[in-house]
């Protein structure tokens, strides 16, 4: 494993050991409520309209796995949810089992699938946040492809790399004034990060460093053609899923998220 993926998953994993007790301590009532709680509509929508009646769906990236355990309510027959942080795995694997959930979650490299994934999957699903952890996308979605059946589909559902040349709050250059002011290039970025996560901590805190990296449209487009997927749905929003950080621009025209929806022949 390549060693920024290595400090990334020291990084993942440290934070969910100091997770705040607040986040997510609802997890399980939501998933047995109605709806499909912690998957946004757009990709909900998508996944709907593919049908999941006895299929067998892969998440790729998949955290603590409420997305993937909230997505099995639509009549999955079998889940599967592939994550670097072995504790957020454990966590997963643990809910599942007490909600009696058809899920198994694996603690690996998304991008270097075990054999046995190999053309297992009718639906790939990739969420919010997922793809600025791998520096180079290709390895990604040829392991997504290896493990997807002729005729299967992936889903897309991310932050929009428009945002990349844009700062968050209380990210150096952000100004609450002017908060589309462009602070970063669109191509080829790289972060290191020693603030945490706070999202999942409910505060900023010195963290073990980590590193993310910037993808354009047309690298993550080419990545998946190059790879033998075939384009059938983009759509691009003009909202925040990121869950704050660009959500004083909603709805002023600025491609802020998107859907992808790609198939394999």
């Amino acid at each position: 494993m390549d060693q920024y993926k290595l400090k990334n998953k020291e990084a993942w994993e440290e934070a969910f050991e100091h997770r705040d007790p607040a986040w997510c301590a609802d997890l399980e009532r939501r998933l047995v409520g109605d709806g499909l709680p912690f998957v946004e509509p757009p990709a909900a929508d998508a996944l709907r309209s593919l049908g999941a009646q006895d299929k067998v769906i892969g998440h790729f990236c998949c955290n603590n796995g409420r997305e993937l355990m909230s997505l099995m309510r639509l009549g999955y027959g079998r889940g599967y949810g592939f994550d670097l942080a072995e504790n957020m795995v454990a966590f997963a694997n643990a809910t599942a089992a007490r909600l009696d959930l058809a899920c198994e979650f694996i603690a690996c490299d998304a991008a270097f699938l075990d054999p046995r994934f190999s053309s297992c999957l009718d639906v790939a699903f990739i969420s919010i946040g997922a793809l600025c952890w791998f520096k180079e996308l290709g390895p990604l979605f040829s392991s997504i492809a290896g493990a997807m059946k002729p005729g299967a589909a992936l889903v897309v559902s991310e932050v929009h790399p428009f945002t990349n040349m844009l700062a968050a709050p209380g990210e150096p250059g952000y100004d609450p004034d002017r908060p589309a002011g462009f602070v970063n290039p669109y191509f080829c970025k790289v972060w290191l990060e020693d603030g945490g996560m706070p999202y999942m901590t409910g505060g900023a805190y010195a963290s073990k460093t980590f590193t993310s990296f910037s993808h354009s449209l047309s690298s993550i487009l080419n990545a998946a053609a190059k790879s033998g997927l075939r384009l059938r749905l983009l759509e691009e929003f003009d909202y925040d899923i990121s869950g704050g950080s660009f959500s004083a621009l909603d709805g002023m025209g600025a491609p802020l998220s998107f859907l992808l929806v790609a198939d394999k022949s």
